[in-house]
């Protein structure tokens, strides 16, 4: 069954399998787009349990306007990028920015892996750095590959909006992470 037929017979007939079938095609997705936004494990998961609560409820929501799996990804950023707004205090006190600096390291413990992995890691301070909107941009575009079209479809706005909004975000990244 297609994820649209899944819906429509939960919401027809209330058959709670239903449900279940798109929890556990979606459920490992939505927990790494959580983990991606809040990089800790437990809070992911809360974050995740969350959205497929909140999903129970308001899938009525769902008009078929776009593929279900959009939808559900617009939805799971959305309630995401709330969250991080909720708690971002919370979040730049518990987030320490240690800039990964070349200079500081023996040239033997150097290896291609570890300076990788460094270069990961200040990538994510970052984006973390930016704010919630910037960041979502710009993982809608690079990291989860979404064409301008796909990410309409996401944020509900037009091309030219949202190729101004990836623009300012890579300029902020930029400056974050020299």
């Amino acid at each position: 069954m297609t994820d649209e037929e899944l819906v429509s017979g939960f919401l027809n007939d209330g058959d709670t399998k239903l449900f279940e079938i798109l929890y556990k095609r979606y459920s490992i997705k939505i927990y790494n787009k959580c983990y991606s936004f809040v990089n800790n494990e437990e809070e992911a998961k809360d974050l995740a349990h969350d959205i497929f609560l909140k999903l129970f409820t308001k899938i009525t929501s769902f008009k078929n306007q776009s593929k279900f799996s959009t939808w559900l990804y617009a939805f799971t950023f959305n309630h995401c990028v709330n969250h991080l707004k909720r708690n971002k205090s919370k979040k730049l006190e518990n987030r320490i920015s240690d800039v990964f600096d070349i200079n500081n390291y023996p040239e033997e413990i150097i290896t291609s892996n570890s300076l990788i992995t460094n270069l990961d890691e200040k990538l994510n301070l970052a984006l973390d750095k930016i704010p919630p909107k910037d960041k979502q941009i710009i993982q809608l575009k690079y990291l989860d590959n979404l064409s301008i079209k796909n990410i309409e479809s996401v944020l509900g706005i037009g091309p030219s909006a949202i190729k101004m909004r990836i623009k300012r975000a890579k300029e902020k990244l930029l400056i974050c992470y020299a």
